[in-house]
């Protein structure tokens, strides 16, 4: 009799520990507030701006990704218009959703063979590196959005395809004219970078 009382109570704590168990491995995951959010998003953009920096992230990788930064970012603007400036519970799930995909494509850019160049030789190379510098700069002080890091990478992603075209052409060398071509190219994307950085618009 005691043996079989003794089992049951076994039986009951056993369940006591299993069911609770059961209940959280099948609860969707609690909603991302507000500020985890926004904690996110600096950190993607961290993330993304020290790959640009050491080298791991190429113009083409970066812009891809701050395309996807910014559709994301307009998309949880037309959210928070929706709902009188707030996220609902189903949004915040999908935000969180979509930066897990986001975060994912960083690390897969970041750890592919694809990369840049951090220590050019040439005069062209090195100014290519301080223009993403820069870039990279604006991308972690906030002072450049993902729309304008977009726009700024496919400029210097067109100056990079028309440099490897002209050397192509010319055995692995450019010529005066070609330099002088990319230099002038390199200063309107230098202005543009510039403007981008003190215009007034900040990551949000």
């Amino acid at each position: 009799m005691k043996h079989a009382i003794k089992m049951s109570l076994m039986s009951a704590a056993l369940a006591a520990f299993t069911l609770p168990g059961f209940a959280q491995s099948t609860t969707p995951t609690a909603p991302v507030t507000g500020a985890t959010i926004q904690d996110r998003k600096e950190n993607q953009q961290d993330r993304i701006a020290n790959g640009v920096k050491s080298g791991e992230l190429n113009a083409n990788e970066t812009t891809t990704l701050e395309k996807k930064e910014s559709s994301l970012n307009q998309e949880e603007r037309d959210m928070r218009k929706l709902d009188n400036g707030h996220l609902t519970t189903a949004d915040k799930a999908t935000i969180n959703q979509q930066q897990n995909k986001v975060s994912n494509q960083i690390y897969k850019d970041k750890h592919n063979a694809a990369v840049a160049n951090t220590n050019p030789k040439s005069e062209v190379g090195q100014r290519q590196r301080n223009q993403q510098e820069r870039i990279a700069q604006g991308i972690k002080s906030g002072q450049l959005t993902p729309r304008e890091t977009a726009h700024l990478e496919g400029h210097e992603q067109a100056v990079n395809h028309e440099i490897h075209n002209d050397r192509a052409a010319n055995g692995g060398k450019l010529t005066g004219a070609e330099k002088a071509k990319v230099n002038r190219q390199e200063n309107r994307n230098s202005a543009r970078i510039y403007r981008d950085k003190h215009n007034g618009r900040t990551q949000k």
